[in-house]
């Protein structure tokens, strides 16, 4: 909707297609996890790795493998090297961030290569978009990558962001699904991530407010009133109801 009370003829086809899109996404994935389960796959990895990879086509006769394409395998190192505008373009999707699940599926999948590249893609994207672009479907197998990344890469200086990740991804639908379906690996990353998560909250406290003799009421009352250590008590709180949300023992 524009400004004068319009509609925005563009817009309304950017949202058709990533719906249609994600529709596509789901059944596709679902006629996956259906064939693997007719195959009898005998561990939870095949199935898994079926189901990613159910985008995937076989070639066909007229595809030539030995013909050399410039391919953009990493678009960052593209714009610190400036390579020649003949030899690849860097696709316009590139220099946004993602605005539906569709878009990101596919730069998550195509264009991120490395965990540090996703890790801040997820920090620039924040908890409350990510929630909104998920709220519908997180999509299959993506729960787990996102809990893999976090806990490779998190930081003291991150903290507060992640959680509002994780509290945002808590609220999609079918969540609870989506972490039964978590591979044991993945699983550990999750249990792996709360660990500093809550390792970091006790470092922050211990350096920035160490105790003071226990006589001292006085100093007791003023911590008490500190705003930053009722932030850390709060975080402590939302820890706790994530490790729940999440299964974590």
């Amino acid at each position: 909707m524009e400004a004068d009370g319009a509609l925005d003829a563009a817009a309304l086809e950017r949202e058709l297609r990533a719906a249609v899109a994600a529709d596509e996404r789901r059944e596709r994935e679902n006629d996956a996890k259906l064939r693997a389960l007719h195959q009898r796959v005998p561990s939870y990895e095949e199935f898994r790795n079926i189901v990613l990879a159910s985008h995937l086509k076989p070639l066909e006769k007229k595809d030539k493998m030995g013909k050399r394409m410039n391919v953009l395998w990493n678009p960052r190192a593209a714009r610190t090297k400036a390579p020649q505008a003949s030899d690849m373009e860097i696709p316009q999707e590139l220099d946004q961030l993602p605005g539906t699940s569709a878009e990101f599926y596919r730069d998550w999948r195509r264009c991120l290569k490395s965990g540090k590249e996703k890790y801040q893609l997820l920090l620039e994207l924040g908890g409350k978009a990510l929630g909104r672009m998920f709220q519908a479907d997180l999509g299959f197998g993506l729960l787990g990558e996102f809990l893999t990344v976090l806990a490779e890469h998190v930081c003291q200086e991150d903290r507060d962001a992640i959680l509002q990740i994780l509290e945002s991804l808590s609220r999609t639908k079918r969540f609870g699904l989506n972490v039964d379906l978590l591979s044991e690996s993945e699983k550990e990353s999750s249990r792996d991530l709360f660990r500093k998560l809550q390792s970091m909250i006790r470092d922050y406290r211990t350096a920035g407010h160490p105790s003071g003799p226990a006589g001292c009421e006085a100093e007791r009352e003023a911590h008490i009133m500190d705003p930053s250590l009722q932030k850390e008590a709060e975080e402590e709180r939302i820890v706790m109801e994530l490790m729940k949300c999440y299964q974590v023992d």
